[in-house]
């Protein structure tokens, strides 16, 4: 036989759906509070019934005592049933609707009573309080039953004390009065329930509508999805409240931004400090994949305005791209270059064919000789006056590709920079990012001339580089340090508008700056000074503090 299945338990299931909780809970809780108020005024009641009860006993007893004639005939006549105090007290109680109407002598001997039989016998319950002189109020138990009582004094015209009066109301009757007052009481407590489930089922339709008729169970996985998803995609995500203060910081947007936890609930100006990337997330500026920097980072913002007055920021890293935009650029030049090159030396090969098939030996000599001095007089004097390696060759480098593009790249006679370069890859993004924006503005133009200017004085380094171009209008000359403003064509595979920023991002890191002015003979000149780009002069290049590699690697990226 198979064994016996254990019994099953019996288990209550709530709804699954929010809306269906909501409104349960809101029921549970106001039939509740209905049924504590009910209970709450019950209890009170039922002391303020007896009460009631009791002082209506003291004042029939009160009025019965102040009548002289009771009070004589207590003294003058028997205890008997037939007698005046008898006939008084049951007018008086007929009256009044009282259980009884007891008068007593000092000895507690009954002068009436509603049952004549007990007049002439001892009361059942202690007058002695009532004898002495005091007014009693209490609920007690007699011949008669349970009865709300008053007792007091009986005294003469001379005011002694001859005796004592005690009226009972009948407790039943305090009882029904109770029981009347509770349907009444139901009535109103389950009109408030009513009006209490109706306001729930409305609030419980609104949660409805709101949470799109989810389960509890269902919200609990989104915000788990959503916490998963915002700590684990790429993009920085920031959530902006009606105020404008963050209201939510994912881990990719801490990163990039450079805050933490403690930015939430602040304002975007508190937490990032005035500038572009402020004014980007907080809809100051307008528009779609807008540019901006932050430390040393590119990024690209996209802001999304929400229902409750709020937004939702998302930023990318752009600065992957941009270096890839600016290898391309750099190789596309080069490409140029060489093409160049080639070109000039097939005609210089050509040349020299010629002069050796005519036998003029000599005069190919002298000609090789003109061609490669050209090139090594160049080299030498800026490694002459230039005695950093990579800023030596990125400027070599520069008047080739100047000369191809027919612009003439020199050093000023004042430039002199010795090899103690704290941060030499940032100086060569800076001045690779000034010297090809002089280029730009020179190719093409008659007698274009860029002029390269480096000097050392103390630990501070100042930059200078001119051209022959169009120069910068002074109305723009601070427009043009600002994230994404460019005066020229955008490319396809990234932003313009990015060099300049950097290059006044990279000054003031190291608390310099980077101006703009007019040159002596026209154009424009750009200014650079760096404070503590040398090291001291007694310290070997070897111990000067390493750059950031990362910090350069965005910087070289950065387009003009």
């Amino acid at each position: 036989m198979s064994p016996t299945p254990p019994a099953r338990r019996l288990r209550l299931h709530l709804p699954r759906r929010m809306f269906a909780q909501v409104l349960l809970m809101q029921v549970a809780i106001a039939a509740g509070v209905a049924v504590l108020a009910t209970g709450l005024f019950l209890a009170p009641l039922s002391d303020q019934l007896d009460d009631q009860a009791m002082r209506r006993a003291l004042a029939i007893a009160q009025t019965t005592a102040a009548q002289p004639q009771i009070a004589e005939d207590l003294t003058d006549t028997p205890a008997t049933a037939g007698g005046p105090v008898q006939r008084e007290a049951e007018r008086i109680r007929t009256a009044t609707k009282a259980e009884y109407i007891v008068v007593m002598d000092r000895r507690g001997v009954r002068w009436s009573h509603p049952t004549p039989s007990e007049i002439g016998r001892l009361v059942s319950t202690d007058p002695g309080q009532a004898l002495a002189g005091h007014d009693v109020m209490q609920i007690d138990s007699g011949t008669l039953g349970r009865t709300a009582r008053g007792k007091v004094p009986l005294r003469d015209g001379d005011g002694k004390i001859v005796g004592a009066v005690s009226v009972g109301i009948a407790y039943d009757s305090v009882r029904a009065r109770l029981l009347h007052a509770i349907p009444g009481l139901f009535a109103y407590a389950g009109g408030a329930l009513a009006v209490g489930a109706l306001a729930a089922w409305l609030i419980s339709r609104r949660v409805q509508r709101q949470t799109r008729d989810l389960a509890f169970s269902d919200i609990s996985a989104l915000l788990a999805e959503r916490e998963a998803m915002l700590h684990g995609i790429r993009e920085g995500v920031v959530a902006l409240d009606r105020g404008g203060r963050i209201r939510l910081l994912n881990d990719e947007a801490r990163r990039l931004l450079g805050i933490g936890d403690e930015a939430v609930g602040r304002s975007l100006d508190e937490a990032l400090g005035e500038g572009r990337t402020a004014d980007v997330l907080a809809g100051r500026v307008t528009g779609t994949d807008l540019l901006t920097v932050r430390g040393q980072r590119v990024l690209v913002a996209n802001r999304m305005p929400t229902d409750d007055g709020g937004a939702v920021a998302t930023l990318r890293d752009r600065t992957e791209l941009e270096q890839l935009g600016r290898e391309l650029d750099s190789t596309r030049g080069l490409i140029d270059a060489l093409r160049a090159q080639d070109h000039e030396h097939a005609n210089r090969m050509h040349t020299v064919l010629g002069l050796l098939e005519l036998e003029m030996y000599d005069d190919a000599v002298e000609f090789v000789g003109e061609v490669v001095g050209d090139h090594r007089a160049t080299a030498e004097q800026v490694a002459e006056r230039i005695q950093d390696p990579l800023l030596a060759a990125l400027l070599v480098g520069k008047a080739t590709v100047a000369a191809e593009r027919g612009v003439a790249l020199s050093l000023a006679d004042r430039t002199g920079l010795p090899d103690r370069l704290i941060d030499p890859r940032g100086l060569v993004t800076i001045v690779g990012n000034l010297v090809d924006n002089a280029l730009d503005a020179t190719a093409g133009t008659p007698h274009a001339r860029v002029e390269v200017e480096l000097q050392a004085e103390g630990r501070t380094a100042t930059l200078r580089v001119r051209d022959t171009g169009p120069g910068i209008p002074e109305a723009q000359r601070e427009l043009i340090f600002t994230e994404g403003w460019s005066t020229k064509q955008r490319p396809a595979h990234r932003e313009r508008g990015i060099g300049l920023p950097l290059v006044r991002r990279l000054a003031e890191r190291q608390g310099g700056s980077a101006t703009v002015g007019e040159a002596a003979g026209g154009g424009a000149e750009f200014t650079v000074v760096l404070p503590e780009a040398l090291a001291a002069a007694d310290l070997e290049p070897a111990l000067t503090v390493p750059s950031d590699p990362h910090a350069h690697t965005v910087a070289e990226e950065e387009s003009r």
